[in-house]
C-alpha cells in the first residue's frame, strides 16, 4: 500500500510514516501545500492523509484542485480543526474520513484499513456489475456512470451514493442510512451533509435532462426512480 502523508508539523510527520512504514506501507512525505498537491497529481496513492492547515495551500484546496483534475485518491484529513462546519466541509468535497487532533495511532491506522477495504473490497458478480434506471447507468467495475450516452464525472463519494440509490431503485432511502452507509458515521441532526450530497449528485444526474429520476421524499429520504 502507498500512502501520501502531507502534514507541515515535522514531528508529527515522524510519528505517522514510522507507524505506517512499520505496518508495510510505501510512505511519501510533503511538509507543505503545493509539494502535496504535486504529489497529489503525479502519483497513485492508495490513500492520502491531509492536513488542513499547510503552508501555501491549504488541505480543502488540495482536494477540491485534485478532484477537479479528476485524481479519486481516498482522502483522509488529519487536524487540529474540530469545528463541525470544518468536518462537514471537508466531507462535503468527497473527503473520506476526518480525524481530529490530537489522536491515537490506533485509531489513525484503524481508519486507513477502513478506507482500503471499501476501495478494494471484492468485485461483484457479473449479475451485479451493471445498474440501470431509465436512460442511467452504472457500471460497478470501470466506475463510470452514463446518462443518455454522457459521461457523468463524479466523485468518490457521488459515485457510492448514486450506486446505493440505484441497488435500491424505487425504494425510499432515509438520509439516516446514507451517512451510514455512503460516510460510515452518525451526523448530527443540524449538519445538512447528506441534503448537499444529493443536491450536488442531482446537479449531474437529473438537471441537464428533461426526465428527472432522483426525488425527495419529504419527511423521509430519497429515491431513484423513472416517473411518468
Amino acid at each position: 500500500m502507498k500512502i501520501l502523508l502531507v502534514e507541515d508539523q515535522q514531528t508529527a510527520a515522524n510519528y505517522i510514516s514510522k507507524g505506517l512504514r512499520e505496518e508495510g506501507m510505501a510512505v511519501d512525505i510533503a511538509n507543505n501545500g503545493p509539494d502535496g498537491l504535486h504529489f497529489l497529481l503525479t502519483n497513485d496513492y492508495d490513500v492520502a492523509i491531509l492536513d488542513i492547515m499547510l503552508p501555501g495551500l491549504d488541505g480543502w484546496s488540495i482536494l477540491e484542485t485534485a478532484r477537479r483534475a479528476g485524481r479519486q485518491t481516498p482522502i483522509l484529513f488529519l487536524t487540529a480543526r474540530d469545528e463541525i462546519n470544518d468536518r462537514v466541509r471537508g466531507l462535503e468535497l468527497g473527503a473520506d474520513d476526518y480525524l481530529v487532533k490530537p489522536f491515537a495511532y490506533s485509531e489513525l491506522l484503524a481508519r486507513i484499513r477502513v478506507i482500503l477495504r471499501r476501495y478494494s473490497a471484492p468485485r461483484p458478480s457479473s449479475e451485479t456489475t451493471m445498474l440501470q434506471i431509465g436512460d442511467l447507468t452504472l457500471d460497478l467495475l470501470k466506475h463510470r456512470a452514463m446518462r443518455n450516452n454522457d459521461r457523468l464525472e463524479l466523485t468518490p463519494k457521488e459515485f457510492a451514493l448514486l450506486s446505493l440509490l440505484m441497488r435500491r431503485g424505487g425504494e425510499v432511502t432515509s438520509r439516516t442510512v446514507l451517512a451510514e452507509q455512503i460516510w460510515d458515521m452518525n451526523f448530527d441532526s443540524d449538519t445538512n451533509v447528506v441534503e448537499v450530497a444529493v443536491r450536488r449528485l442531482r446537479t449531474k444526474v437529473d438537471d441537464p435532462y428533461p426526465s428527472k429520476l432522483l426525488h425527495t421524499v419529504r419527511g423521509v429520504g430519497y429515491v431513484l426512480e423513472l416517473r411518468d
